[in-house]
């Protein structure tokens, strides 16, 4: 059986994320209503505009059941989406749904003029081996990690920064992944779906 992966369609480039599942071989859905997670194992929360994404979670009631799908169900925040999983915001501060014990700072990377591509390095040492990789990445007025809680692992760095953390079930990427053309970080997500909670 496919894994069944949804992406919050309420703001952001959630088609991108789909399309690079469905051609990983994952069942896709746009979530648009809260009742449509019990129908999916993983969920990607994309980037967008965080107070907008704020503002429809509200309309359309969507913050306990994202908090209690994780108990069961793997989520992937990227950009906006890493904001508002984040345990804690700053610059300003702001609502988030605490899945993930960090501390995000919003828009730290500038505005959007000052969006950039480039290429990091991932690193996982939780593994039996440690495995290393370059990844491409797309920064577009992206947060940054300012810190990582205790449960929450640095995967992959651009510079001194982490830009991609995860614990057991969240994994989150301050980058845009969709947008390159290599699937290898949706895939790592895939792969956590396997894992044992």
């Amino acid at each position: 059986m496919s894994v069944r992966v949804g992406a919050l369609a309420l703001q952001g480039d959630f088609d991108a994320h789909l399309r690079v599942m469905a051609e990983l071989g994952a069942e896709t859905s746009a979530i648009r209503k809260p009742e449509q997670l019990r129908q999916i194992d993983a969920l990607v929360i994309p980037g967008g505009e965080s107070t907008t994404l704020i503002k429809l979670m509200d309309a359309y009631d969507f913050w306990e059941p994202l908090r209690e799908f994780t108990t069961g169900g793997r989520v992937f925040g990227t950009c906006a989406g890493l904001i508002l999983v984040a345990s804690e915001v700053i610059n300003p501060a702001q609502r988030s749904l605490g899945l993930l014990d960090v501390t995000v700072e919003r828009n730290s990377y500038g505005r959007q003029r000052e969006s950039f591509e480039s290429a990091g390095q991932f690193i996982d040492r939780n593994s039996d081996e440690a495995k290393t990789r370059e990844i491409p990445m797309v920064f577009i007025r992206a947060p940054r990690i300012q810190r990582l809680g205790e449960g929450v692992r640095a995967l992959a760095t651009h510079g001194e920064d982490t830009v991609m953390a995860r614990s057991d079930h969240v994994l989150v990427a301050t980058f845009h992944p969709e947008l390159s053309h290599d699937p290898f970080v949706h895939q790592y997500f895939l792969s956590m779906v396997d894992e044992p909670l």
